[in-house]
């Protein structure tokens, strides 16, 4: 007799995404939506933070696949918050590769359901919220793909970035704190602060600075951290905190929070009117994009 799927497997089950705008990827134009049972849903706000809460189980979005250097990111302003490239001064916006690292060393994206509050300084860093999603880094061996929603138990934290793992990865069972990473995953937390620390140094700006000195702090600490965001997501999603002020307007829309300002029903013309799957080939992408860059203070 077979089980009933979880309800992390049912939810990865009935995602899948929409390449959507008529452009290819690598494109300014370029936009991924996430659907569920077939209708457009964000990621940023329809998907549940938990997926399985009393076994500490989470979801996270795969905004960037490990060893990818398109810096893709959650769009917080637009309506259902489709995953797009990031743009400077008109171009899109590429991590340079600082040898020996390539791309992302991680599959990094972002905890649905969380928001760094911008208003709100933290108590001990006293830095501000950075106006975006939670970032994290997940370690697991598989690589990922732009938009994919993975299962994931927290681990630690080090700079704002929650370090996890895939709940089906094979060393999963054994990474249950920031200690166990070290023990069997070695000098990964050590390669982690490094990228953090030199990754914009080839655009030329300066070393990036750590709060606690670059240490990891561990899963109970970093689960504090993302049940803040939380909750500062719930003040946003319901009105409490504004959505829209003299500095950023975020799009709240969804369709699964009814007691939101952001909510719509699937018949509104705001709704309807999102674009049609279509997908094609991606644009070629500038070699210089594949430079290595030898930063001479890094320490390997």
């Amino acid at each position: 007799m077979s089980s009933k799927p979880n309800p992390a497997q049912r939810l990865a089950h009935q995602l899948k995404l929409l390449s959507s705008v008529p452009s290819s990827s690598m494109s300014t134009h370029h936009r991924v939506f996430i659907e569920q049972n077939g209708s457009v849903i964000s990621p940023f706000h329809d998907i549940p933070l938990f997926a399985n809460q009393n076994e500490g189980i989470l979801n996270m979005i795969v905004e960037v696949p490990r060893w990818t250097n398109a810096k893709m990111e959650i769009s917080k302003e637009e309506p259902f918050n489709p995953i797009k490239q990031d743009i400077k001064k008109g171009k899109l916006r590429f991590v340079r590769n600082c040898f020996p690292h390539h791309g992302y060393i991680w599959n990094y994206g972002a905890f649905p359901q969380t928001w760094e509050d911008p208003t709100q300084t933290h108590a001990e860093t006293k830095a501000r919220g950075d106006n975006d999603p939670l970032d994290v880094c997940e370690i697991g061996e598989q690589v990922g793909y732009v938009g994919q929603v993975k299962q994931v138990k927290v681990l630690g934290e080090t700079d704002w970035k929650v370090i996890v793992v895939d709940v089906q990865d094979p060393l999963a069972g054994k990474l249950n704190d920031i200690e166990d990473v070290e023990r069997h995953l070695p000098g990964l937390i050590r390669a982690t602060n490094e990228w953090f620390r030199i990754y914009k140094i080839p655009d030329g700006k300066p070393e990036n600075t750590f709060a606690f000195s670059g240490e990891a702090k561990n899963k109970r600490y970093a689960t504090e951290i993302v049940h803040e965001c939380h909750e500062a997501w719930r003040r946003l999603i319901t009105g409490e905190s504004p959505a829209k002020t003299a500095t950023y307007d975020l799009s709240i829309r969804n369709i699964t929070i009814q007691n939101s300002p952001g909510f719509i029903r699937r018949d509104d013309p705001a709704y309807t009117s999102l674009p049609p799957d279509s997908r094609k080939a991606p644009a070629p992408i500038d070699p210089s994009v594949s430079k290595w860059f030898y930063i001479s203070s890094a320490q390997v």
